[in-house]
């Protein structure tokens, strides 16, 4: 069906906060997407499935055209060159703080800091804007021990309550980017199938509060 779409949604918190927003515009998964295994879900529309994602691979999925629409964290489209996708509404779900944190207490680095991070794109770019050299270790979790066992001087990465640093001997230091759930579209997408994209859009925006 031309008109048929696929809606690529991430793993995690974002995909629960997703389906109540996905639910009131009719969309509904055929199966419960947290305990199935399958990828690939259709919904209560006939015209519309879900792909069910890692968080950093739905924009590659909607940028090449493998699903026409996705949700992705603001934290992650930060990371993603944006070429072949808008981002028309802030769906103000999953929020949460991407920061810069360090030991409570700790002095200033002299010399060149080390900071782990998955997010090395968004680090690099935010420390190159304040004039500051700084060597980027790359890890995909676990950034909390990274300081106390001697691997970094400072970590950045989201926060939400901000436990899990006080847990770990750190504080927020600063505030690199306030996060929520974007919806994206495909730029080709959007003008072949403007009239199914459109009022989905429309709709999604009334159900997030717009």
């Amino acid at each position: 069906m031309n008109g048929s779409l696929t809606i690529a949604v991430p793993k995690g918190r974002i995909l629960v906060e997703s389906l109540p927003l996905l639910a009131a515009v009719g969309i509904i998964p055929e199966e419960n997407p947290e305990t199935s295994r399958r990828l690939v879900l259709g919904t209560s529309r006939p015209d519309i499935r879900l792909l069910i994602l890692r968080a950093f691979d739905v924009p590659t999925y909607v940028q090449h055209g493998a699903a026409e629409l996705g949700i992705a964290g603001k934290d992650v489209l930060m990371e993603f060159p944006d070429d072949g996708l808008y981002e028309p509404l802030d769906l103000r779900i999953a929020r949460c703080r991407l920061v810069l944190a360090g030991p409570a207490g700790a002095q200033p680095v002299n010399g060149r800091a080390r900071v782990a991070t998955k997010y090395v794109r968004t680090t690099r770019a935010w420390f190159e804007e304040r004039g500051q050299q700084v060597e980027i270790v790359r890890l995909y979790g676990s950034m909390e021990i990274a300081p106390a066992l001697g691997l970094a001087d400072r970590i950045v990465d989201l926060v939400d309550t901000g436990r899990t640093l006080k847990e770990n001997g750190l504080v927020a230091l600063e505030t690199i980017a306030n996060i929520s759930s974007r919806l994206i579209v495909n730029k080709a997408a959007m003008k072949m199938k403007h009239d199914a994209i459109q009022p989905l859009i429309q709709k999604l925006a009334a159900g997030a509060g717009r």
